[in-house]
């Protein structure tokens, strides 16, 4: 009865019991040791947070006890005297820091101090060298606009980059920079940090300090400084060549706005004041004495950042690739050729690829914008130097027949320039009177895709399109790349790399960097780049860049965009290899702007003095073209002459080795037995079998209807249109083939 009792009250059963009771102990337990772990995580954080400010303090503060005194950094001045030279050691050009006279902090304009501090560190008189509120809210801006962390940099920390360290963006050198910018904090006050801030900040032009940037820009003291010209100095720190007034005066008075609109934003004018400020009212210093050769050396100089071992303050000597008499040649020739408004930009390289003039504008003094290594533009036809190359890659010869036709590929039908069709003619021709259907033609055929891969081989480092355009030139480049691609070309399909620093060494004449030639590639076959060099001679001696003969051997392609907007020639001679751009800066269309007239002028200007002291040099265009390519000849599918007959011009057959029809024996023999037909057997010829194959199996083979086989007849004279087929693909292109 008690056993039957226990079967209907489960609730009893013991093991349910134990069960439940233990589940009872477990979760205090599990809830016990969570507070545990909570417990401990706090206490270890709290004990790393110590540790950390403990470590920080004692960095600090040892830090702060071995920083040199105030008169120490006041008299300690960073920047570098560069000498730089040219290829034959002349110095052209001298460059280094200029300091102005020391402003104490009450001579220093409440104006100035008020525009630094607004647009760099607003909260500089509130931090103690690093600002937390700074980075959280740059971090959050990040966060927010998918972008990365920007500038949190307070005044003291740029301070301390400036005098104590280097402009490396890596995590040591930026922790460095903090513990030194708490530790500039703790030794001097916030008055002396800007009085060196000020008197130490680099602002462009190798001016270091505000007296400097002010005599630099303003020719007068920075005693003297206006709230607009105060402005456009406190611009300049964030990016000194972007905004100098005499390199960009919209740029700069842009920026200046911005730093009278943060002026106004933290209270240090009213908008009275600032509605009586006109910036671009300000007058600038005349420049003198600035040439060119300034475009070289923007180009080159930062260069040695990466070229030099380690960094170093002390002077050096810069020997460069420049040849002066070149770059005073192609300064001379953009100046005489270019358009009035327009712009021009020259690059010439060494065999080796040493650039031995540059030329980024017509007038550095007016604007140094480098548009030789920085300017994206068009190139128009000058880029169908790839088109041609992926063709005579792919199989072409520069005698191969195309026809100059309308044409209509995915919709977009390309025009000729002057509007105008040649019908049949060859690959020399077509590239050398830049015929724009046949370049479509042969684009389509080996495929846009191989062309961009092309470009992409020959050293074109911009975006390029695989449209149908893009063998006309729509994919904008920069003049060096384009001239580096013909350069390799002239250098027979090897790769060239473009470079300006020969050595460097230091003042007593220690060697702390030797060029070293690049490996080269062999980019296409030699015999891809002599046809390549056939095609571009012939557009020189008979197409569109007759202007560019100098009297020598010349090989080059002109370029003009759609509009007039942009002017191109690029060619080699004697070894050196010349781009010239011309255009206007806002991409307007310049009246009678054609790659064959003011840019082919200026070429061969420029390259009449560049190769008067090298030999001639005949072009290499002998096409050696590899087995694969080679017609096969008679002995292929014959063999030797010797055994087999010839016929003579009376239709009699010869026996081998003789030369007439003398003793001869009659063939075929009547009554002997007739050998099967053999189409490689010249002897098959006359076994009475019929032909191969028939005119009717022709006219289908060939795609000709009985109509056109006879309006192609011998009669008519017009050409019968085809297909080509090479390897798997149909040529879309179609080939007029002259009947007999």
């Amino acid at each position: 009865m008690s056993r039957r009792r226990q079967g209907k009250h489960p609730s009893r059963n013991p093991r349910r019991t134990r069960a439940s009771t233990s589940q009872k102990r477990a979760a205090p337990k599990t809830r016990s040791r969570l507070s545990i772990w909570i417990r401990r995580l706090i206490a270890g954080g709290v004990v790393v947070g110590l540790l950390g400010a403990i470590g920080l303090f004692t960095a600090v503060y040892f830090a702060a006890r071995s920083m040199p005194g105030y008169a120490s950094l006041m008299s300690s001045q960073n920047g570098q005297t560069i000498v730089v030279r040219a290829r034959d050691g002349t110095e052209i050009v001298s460059l280094g820091p200029s300091y102005g006279e020391w402003l104490r902090d009450d001579e220093i304009p409440q104006v100035m101090k008020d525009a630094m501090v607004s647009v760099e560190d607003r909260r500089f008189y509130s931090h103690f060298g690093v600002d937390p509120l700074g980075l959280v809210r740059a971090v959050y801006t990040a966060w927010r606009d998918d972008d990365r962390i920007g500038a949190t940099s307070t005044i003291t920390q740029q301070l301390a980059r400036n005098v104590f360290l280097n402009s490396n963006r890596t995590v040591d050198r930026k922790l460095r920079e903090a513990v030194l910018a708490l530790a500039l904090e703790w030794k001097f006050s916030k008055e002396q940090i800007l009085e060196l801030y000020l008197n130490k900040v680099y602002f462009g032009g190798g001016a270091y300090g505000i007296d400097s940037a002010s005599r630099r820009f303003f020719s007068h003291s920075a005693r003297e400084l206006s709230t607009a010209e105060a402005a456009i100095i406190a611009g300049l720190v964030k990016a000194p060549s972007r905004y100098a007034p005499t390199a960009d005066i919209d740029a700069a008075v842009s920026r200046a706005n911005v730093v009278l609109g943060q002026m106004r934003k933290y209270g240090a004018l009213d908008p009275y004041e600032i509605a009586n400020v006109d910036v671009s009212a300000v007058k600038l210093r005349e420049e003198v004495g600035q040439n060119s050769i300034r475009y070289f050396t923007d180009w080159a100089l930062p260069q040695l950042d990466l070229l030099l071992p380690h960094d170093t303050f002390e002077p050096i000597e810069v020997w460069t690739t420049l040849d002066v008499g070149m770059q005073r040649a192609a300064t001379a020739a953009i100046k005489a050729n270019a358009p009035d408004g327009a712009q021009g930009a020259l690059v010439s390289l060494d065999r080796d690829g040493a650039i031995l003039a540059m030329v980024g504008g017509t007038d550095y003094v007016n604007s140094n914008y480098n548009r030789a290594v920085n300017s994206l533009r068009q190139p128009g036809s000058a880029w169908k130097l790839f088109v041609y190359l992926s063709a005579l890659e792919a199989g072409y010869r520069p005698d191969d027949a195309v026809t100059d036709m309308p044409v209509t590929i995915d919709g977009w039908s390309p025009r000729n320039s002057g509007g105008t069709y040649a019908g049949q003619i060859d690959i020399r021709s077509a590239f050398a009177y830049s015929k724009n259907t046949v370049a479509a033609q042969l684009g389509n055929e080996v495929g846009f895709s191989n062309v961009a891969s092309m470009a992409r081989r020959f050293g074109i480092t911009t975006p390029i399109s695989t449209y149908p355009s893009m063998v006309l030139g729509s994919s904008e480049v920069r003049v060096i790349d384009l001239t580096r691609a013909f350069a390799a070309v002239q250098a027979g399909g090897q790769s060239i790399e473009p470079y300006g620093i020969l050595r460097v060494t230091t003042a007593d004449g220690e060697e702390v960097y030797k060029h070293k030639q690049q490996r080269s590639y062999q980019l296409v076959p030699d015999y891809v780049a002599a046809g390549i060099t056939d095609l571009l001679q012939t557009a020189v001696a008979t197409g569109t860049g007759r202007a560019a003969q100098i009297g020598r051997p010349v090989a080059g392609k002109t370029g003009t965009t759609s509009s007039n907007k942009d002017g191109w020639f690029v060619g080699f001679s004697s070894g050196i290899t010349t781009g010239v751009w011309m255009g206007r800066d806002d991409a307007k269309a310049v009246a009678g702007l054609q790659g064959g007239t003011a840019p082919a002028r200026a070429f061969a200007s420029y390259m009449r003095y560049a190769v008067k002291d090298r030999p001639v040099e005949e072009f290499d265009t002998d096409v050696k073209l590899p087995d694969w390519q080679l017609e096969p000849d008679d002995e292929f599918y014959f063999g030797n002459p010797d055994d087999y007959f010839v016929i003579d011009d009376q239709g009699n057959m010869i026996r081998p080795g003789r030369t007439d029809g003398r003793d001869q024996e009659p063939f075929p023999i009547e009554g002997e037995t007739r050998q099967p037909y053999d189409p490689l057997d010249p002897r098959g010829v006359d076994s009475g079998l019929p032909p191969a194959a028939s005119d009717d199996f022709l006219d289908r083979a060939t795609g000709r209807s009985p109509d056109q086989a006879a309006a192609t007849g011998p009669a008519s004279g017009r050409p019968a249109v085809i297909q080509i087929r090479r390897g798997s693909d149909v040529n879309s292109q179609q080939l007029p083939v002259q009947t007999p």
